[in-house]
């Protein structure tokens, strides 16, 4: 390889520029192509030739950098020159700014580094190579500081474009040094980049009772707001970043110690500033230093969307507005914390890839975005992590949490439920969605390993009952100062959650054409020693709504005991006042334990309640995102006083699966859709809905309407596949490719 990362002699306050200007060899001819090969320690931007080399962010991410740093291409073939210039712009990023709620910084190295590398092909099919190395200079930028948690500052004053030209010399320019130990580990990046997604205006700026000037864009977002504006030379902008207010002024209590804040210094002409090495979640900004006034602050900014760049393919709107509103919020829940890294919440000082929160939403994921390559890479990571880690699969992907030092009453743990389920659950969620048995095979041996680490904490009884455990972690009932504390006890969910992990890994080795044996075998000793340990008389210990809702949607139950379960849920659901009374590990499936025993009413009464603990509750105080907990926001208007408090948090967004499926319709007979089960299930009032999947064989698409008593359907099978079409007081009918009414 002929790049090598580099270093600037001077870290420029954390910002540093690099510089390196290589002029093409003549006598070959035209260019026919060019390419740029760019990564970094840290974060970086680049330009070639004056102009960006691509419109990606955040270049190369997070990913687990003791073993594996990510780099992209760019095709750059309209941007070289007879003597081009390549410029980058490095930032801290996740290599070297704060990680975690300990306030840990450069947790992967002290020092920042840009890779780089111009590989150019003649006519004559000579090939010129030129990349990072100690030749190459470095110098200051107009960021002066720069942090995922805590903001940018940018000075208009110290911005001088003459670095992306021939021939520059700066007199505060110095020199470079190789950074080794890094180019071996340098892989392709398999996931989608991170992208400018969309524009959105303030729709309100105001006076605070405290006299802030506050805007509103309307939606609780992430990524940052770009700025224009003229002012006096020297003076400072300053941005602040929320996600709701509290008692009329901006609520940043959420945010723990990130200052969110973004100071632009003014250069006294016309300034654009657009924070690229920071990102923030939030709907509300309070605004200092501004020089005009309210209408001039209106027009001036615009929340820029920055998310992964991945393709829309699942579509749900009902007759509903509040279910409508439900879904949209699960969607920008993603969409905001797909940024690179599946995190838990975009704003506070965590922002950490939480395994237990993808493993409740991976289906839900699969079907509304194609995400089969965005968590291919996340999953290599967990994979190494793991191999790493004795088999134990992490909390967190890219483990930082292994350098933290843990709060008080959580340990850091070995094989956990849910969370280290994960390495399981979601390459079977990505088959059952795409139907491609690659993410099986690279996962394999995870997934076993992960089966293995359970089947080494089971005790001689066959249930899991030691070791830590989120358990169903942040149960509505818990304390808002102790979110594990659960009526469902954690070792109950611990076993039935092995269960299903040992049934997958076995059904995954089979797809693969391996031998299941092993894992069918501990399946078997988990069954046996919940009915023996867990289960009697029909009842399950701690007699909570999310041990019958896992024990009957994982299939551990009897046919007898199953049935029991249902009868046993909906009375405990009914208890509730429809209210919901599960954590983590529960709700994603209470709607459809209940539903497939039959009891369908309680399942839609549970969705559509608006009472505080509800699915809709956040809905009625006007979020624009799927909150962290139930009461993040109190009925009055303050925030739940909880030190964990995020209004955005997509985890609780998994019920979307259930309504693409028993709402839209549309479920996997087989995987990647090759044959559809199309089956609605109306109630709860809807009168109609549509629904619509682009899967690898075409768009499946369903369109149902109530008139009084009698359901009218269209539904469309796209070519090279079958549906069987399943409506309510109608016998099964298989259909093949094409548009069918009923």
């Amino acid at each position: 390889m002929t790049a090598h990362f580099i270093a600037a002699d001077d870290d420029f306050g954390g910002a540093p520029l690099l510089r390196g200007e290589v002029t093409l060899e003549p006598g070959h001819g035209a260019v026919t192509r060019a390419t740029l090969k760019l990564s970094a320690l840290g974060v970086v931007e680049a330009w070639i030739g004056g102009e960006p080399a691509s419109a990606d962010l955040l270049t190369p991410g997070w990913s687990s950098y003791e073993w594996r740093v990510r780099f992209r291409e760019h095709d750059v073939t309209a941007l070289v020159a007879d003597t081009t210039v390549i410029g980058l712009a490095l930032g801290n990023g996740w290599f070297r700014g704060r990680l975690g709620w300990d306030g840990d910084r450069a947790l992967y190295g002290d020092e920042l580094a840009g890779f780089a590398e111009l590989r150019v092909t003649f006519a004559d099919g000579y090939e010129q190579v030129f990349g990072t190395d100690a030749g190459w200079r470095s110098g200051p930028s107009a960021t002066t500081a720069n942090d995922l948690y805590d903001g940018q500052s940018i000075d208009a004053r110290r911005r001088d474009d003459a670095w992306l030209q021939p021939g520059f010399a700066g007199s505060d320019w110095t020199g470079v040094h190789m950074v080794d130990g890094w180019t071996d580990r340098l892989e392709p990046h398999i996931g989608p980049p991170v992208r400018r997604h969309e524009d959105v205006a303030p729709v309100r700026v105001w006076q605070s009772p405290a006299g802030r000037t506050l805007v509103d864009f309307g939606q609780n977002l992430v990524g940052w707001v770009r700025v224009r504006v003229r002012g006096e030379r020297g003076t400072v902008v300053t941005l602040r970043h929320a996600e709701v207010l509290e008692h009329d002024e901006l609520g940043t209590r959420p945010l723990r110690s990130a200052a969110a804040t973004d100071r632009f210094t003014l250069s006294g002409g016309d300034d654009v500033f657009e924070p690229t090495l920071t990102f923030h979640g939030f709907r509300y900004v309070e605004v200092d230093g501004w020089p005009g006034d309210a209408d001039a602050l209106a027009s001036a900014l615009i929340a820029v969307v920055v998310t992964s760049d991945l393709r829309r393919t699942g579509h749900l709107e009902t007759s509903d507005e509040q279910l409508n509103q439900l879904h949209r919020n699960t969607i920008w829940g993603m969409r905001g914390n797909f940024v690179d890294v599946p995190t838990d919440c975009p704003q506070r000082d965590e922002r950490l890839g939480w395994t237990g929160d993808l493993s409740a939403f991976a289906p839900t994921a699969a079907y509304l975005y194609d995400v089969r390559d965005f968590l291919r890479d996340w999953l290599r990571d967990l994979a190494l992590e793991q191999q790493h880690a004795g088999g134990v699969v992490p909390i967190v992907v890219p483990d930082a949490v292994k350098y933290f030092t843990m709060p008080e009453g959580m340990p850091k743990p070995g094989p956990t439920a849910v969370w280290g389920d994960a390495a399981v659950w979601v390459p079977w969620a990505l088959w059952t969605a795409y139907g491609d048995r690659t993410v099986l095979a690279e996962q394999l041996d995870s997934m076993a390993a992960h089966a293995r680490s359970i089947g080494g904490m089971l005790a001689p009884s066959g249930v899991w009952d030691s070791g830590f455990q989120f358990g169903d972690w942040l149960d509505p009932d818990a304390p808002p100062d102790n979110p594990g504390k659960s009526k469902a006890d954690p070792h109950v969910v611990a076993t039935i959650c092995a269960y299903r992990t040992a049934t997958i890994v076995a059904e995954a080795a089979e797809v693969l054409g391996e031998d299941a044996g092993e894992f069918r075998a501990l399946a078997a000793r988990l069954r046996a020693g919940f009915e023996a340990e867990y289960l009697d008389d029909g009842v399950i210990r701690s007699d909570a709504t999310t041990v019958y809702t896992l024990a009957i949607v994982f299939g551990i139950l009897g046919e007898r005991d199953r049935a029991a379960a249902g009868r046993r849920l909906a009375e405990l659901v009914a208890a509730t006042g429809y209210r919901v009374s599960t954590g983590f590990a529960g709700t994603p499936f209470i709607l459809d334990a209940l539903a497939a025993t039959g009891h369908h009413g309680d399942a839609y009464r549970l969705l559509l309640q608006t009472e505080c603990p509800s699915w809709l509750y956040p809905i009625t105080m006007g979020a624009t995102t799927i909150w962290e907990r139930w009461d993040s926001m109190l009925p009055d208007g303050s925030i739940n006083p909880g030190e964990m408090t995020s209004f955005n948090h997509y985890a609780l967004g998994a019920v979307a699966d259930w309504m693409h499926r028993r709402i839209g319709g549309i479920a996997p007979l087989e995987p990647g859709y090759r044959r559809i089960l199309i089956a609605p299930q109306p109630g709860g009032g809807l009168t109609w809905a549509r629904a619509s999947l682009d899967t690898g064989f075409g768009t499946v698409a369903v369109h149902w309407e109530l008139d009084g008593a009698d359901l009218r359907a269209e539904v469309s099978v796209p070519a090279g596949t079958e549906a069987v079409l399943r409506l309510p007081g109608r016998d099964d009918e298989v259909v093949s490719a094409g548009i069918h009414t009923r």
